[in-house]
């Protein structure tokens, strides 16, 4: 098993700082360049909420963490900022808590689409904390 811990300024720039992290970290489980871009883009969407949404334009901090256990991968995006009120409506397709800004409203949708499970924990007040597992298959040579 493996782990690792890092902590950024709610910067939307640190996003690809993050992403870059995330699969330098897995590349210990051997992923295709399809799995490397999948958990990229998750961990971009992750990252750009609580940029966008968590921390509302104001600083703060996102701790990006991961665990590497067998072939898993799981990371966690957490933030402290103000936390989502109802989180079935925040991970429902093209909703947006920002609907003023040109966003999707799939960053979850997105997040559930490229990893093989997502939980997400929130308080209004306190945070959120973004949970994605993703499992790395062996390619099968033949």
């Amino acid at each position: 098993m493996n782990k690792m811990r890092l902590e950024f300024l709610s910067r939307s720039d640190n996003e690809r700082f993050a992403r870059t992290v995330a699969a330098a970290f897995m590349l210990e489980l051997d992923p295709t360049v399809e799995q490397l871009s999948e958990v990229k883009t998750a961990i971009s969407e992750a990252v750009t909420n609580a940029v966008i949404h968590g921390y509302d334009g104001s600083e703060g901090i996102i701790v990006l963490e991961g665990t590497l256990d067998k072939n898993a991968v799981k990371f966690s995006v957490i933030d402290r900022g103000i936390g989502i009120r109802d989180i079935e409506k925040a991970r429902e397709p093209l909703y947006s808590g920002k609907p003023e800004m040109e966003r999707s409203g799939m960053g979850f949708t997105i997040m559930e689409a490229f990893m093989d499970s997502i939980e997400v924990e929130s308080a209004p007040g306190k945070g959120t904390r973004v949970t994605m597992t993703k499992t790395v298959e062996a390619e099968d040579e033949g």
